[in-house]
């Protein structure tokens, strides 16, 4: 999902409990690693106020591209220098927090170019994940899962990077996938990734999207959107993606 400068995002789950669904309300979702200004990630953790942390982006991917991490100005990726963030990352799980990859993002370049190259994306994103590689992007801390904040490139291939993420949960760990649609749906570019099932947690953008957006005059429009959501997608848990701020909306 698309991040302010000045702002970053939580999806606010427990908003959920206010609309009559029979969902959990889950807890609140952040997206660190987009302004330089917002603390350190084991910071943010120490707040208390979060359940899950999506380190975001990871936003060169696919189509023979060197795989690239950006962080801001929190560490420099070129030179080998996020692997500190291990720590902090290690910090924030034994609080009970759990720490994402978050791969897309509103600016980036990355596409999918054939269920190969999505093998081999996903091969990369392993070494996230739990796998063996000197190629630890951010150290040997062992991420909780990957979150697709998919928003440009093609439609194409993320149901097969699913699958082979998925695959590596038989070696062990299970590998938790995450989406961020946008709520018109089915959603544009993962729409037929989240009908896999693969998916655990959905957290839907809704903002920034008219016909299904929060407006404080009425709820329709968000609530019938919530209510398809929650009856078309098989995924574990639905959150309600909601800006933490008025200057997050476009």
């Amino acid at each position: 999902m698309a991040i302010t400068q000045a702002w970053p995002l939580a999806f606010l789950c427990s908003v959920i409990v206010l609309l009559d669904v029979n969902v959990d309300a889950g807890g609140i979702v952040i997206y660190w690693g987009q302004n330089g200004n917002e603390g350190t990630l084991a910071e943010t953790c120490a707040t208390g106020n979060y359940d899950f942390v999506n380190i975001a982006f990871l936003s060169t991917f696919g189509n023979g591209q060197t795989p690239t991490i950006k962080l801001a100005g929190h560490c420099d990726p070129y030179r080998n220098g996020c692997t500190g963030l291990s720590s902090d990352i290690k910090s924030c799980q034994a609080k009970g927090i759990k720490v994402m990859l978050s791969i897309g993002g509103g600016a980036g370049s990355y596409n999918l170019t054939s269920a190969e190259d999505a093998r081999q994306v996903a091969t990369y994103l392993w070494n996230f994940l739990g796998g063996i590689s000197s190629s630890r992007p951010l150290g040997d801390a062992v991420l909780d899962g990957v979150d697709f904040d998919i928003e440009g490139g093609t439609n194409q291939h993320w149901d097969d990077l699913a699958k082979y993420l998925s695959g590596y949960g038989k070696r062990g760990k299970k590998v938790c996938l995450i989406a961020a649609p946008h709520c018109p749906s089915p959603d544009a570019w993962v729409g037929g990734a989240l009908k896999t099932g693969l998916f655990y947690y959905v957290w839907v953008q809704f903002y920034n999207n008219p016909p299904c957006q929060y407006s404080s005059s009425s709820i329709g429009n968000l609530e019938d959107a919530w209510k398809q959501w929650t009856t078309d997608i098989p995924a574990t848990k639905i959150f309600l993606g909601l800006p933490a701020a008025p200057a997050s909306f476009r």
